[in-house]
């Protein structure tokens, strides 16, 4: 009889809390804010948006973290499934994540970084996508190596991003002046439709779930990673767009195709925006 691997437990809540963090945070929080500026009337319901989203995720993470405490198991979704439905449904999810779901929303956030990234290095015609495609590939490599080696990067790069993304919005909070409001535009407000680009800014909270099997004492951490993890992006998130607010107001939020660019460029000049 075939014995059953299981794969190290090698993952503390600091480590877990990190890598939630890491799949949450990406590319629409530099997209996302405009069109939910696009989709509310004002400032506050534009900030409320963005708590809204930070609750809806909490309470999704909830779920997810009883989930993974009663099956501390790597699988994810799958697992809960296998559990909760037979492993049949589970298959058919497993292939429709592998082929359509999540490759879905790696592409898409892929090219906003494409988009991005062409600003700064244009590679012809197809720039965005020759990014894109090479994040992808680069990245995957990355995660091929290991988990240890993988952790030690994703601490690495999340410390960066995170700590960039608090100076930005607080300098940008500080130093910046929100122009003179300008008339409202003619156009409808849906709170709803900004709802969706704001959890799709959340999402990756449940991919914590996936970490469960090389979770130390996967039953009592994975509820400590899955929350703090969602906190922890709900504040930033929220910092974040007051200091887009802080520089550009509503209006300039709400017109901006690049509004972290915008925003440096703004407060530190044409330098500032390419950084």
């Amino acid at each position: 009889m075939a014995r059953e691997t299981r794969p190290l437990e090698l993952l503390s809540v600091g480590d877990g809390i990190f890598l939630t963090v890491g799949m949450i945070i990406g590319a629409l929080i530099f997209k996302a804010p405009s069109t939910v500026a696009g989709a509310t009337s004002g400032p506050l319901p534009f900030l409320l948006a963005w708590l809204l989203g930070g609750v809806i995720s909490l309470c999704g993470a909830l779920v997810y973290a009883e989930l993974s405490s009663r099956h501390p198991h790597t699988g994810g979704e799958y697992v809960f499934l296998a559990e909760g439905m037979g492993r049949g449904v589970a298959f058919l999810f497993a292939w429709s994540r592998m082929t359509v779901i999540q490759t879905g929303a790696i592409a898409a956030v892929a090219f906003v970084f494409g988009d991005y990234a062409s600003e700064i290095w244009r590679l012809g015609e197809h720039s965005s996508a020759i990014w894109a495609a090479g994040a992808v590939a680069v990245l995957t490599l990355l995660n091929l190596i290991g988990t240890l080696q993988t952790k030690a990067l994703q601490k690495v790069m999340e410390s960066v991003l995170i700590t960039g993304l608090v100076v930005f919005a607080l300098a940008a909070i500080v130093i910046g002046g929100a122009p003179a409001a300008k008339p409202a535009a003619n156009t409808s407000s849906s709170f709803g439709f900004a709802m969706i680009f704001v959890l799709l800014a959340y999402g990756g909270w449940n991919e914590a779930a996936y970490l469960a099997g090389e979770v130390r004492d996967a039953r009592r951490n994975m509820t400590r990673i899955l929350v703090w993890g969602v906190i922890a992006v709900s504040a930033l998130y929220l910092v974040v767009n007051l200091g887009y607010l802080a520089v550009l107001g509503h209006a300039g939020v709400r017109d901006s195709k690049a509004v972290a660019a915008d925003v440096m460029r703004a407060i530190a000049g044409g330098k500032g925006a390419v950084l």
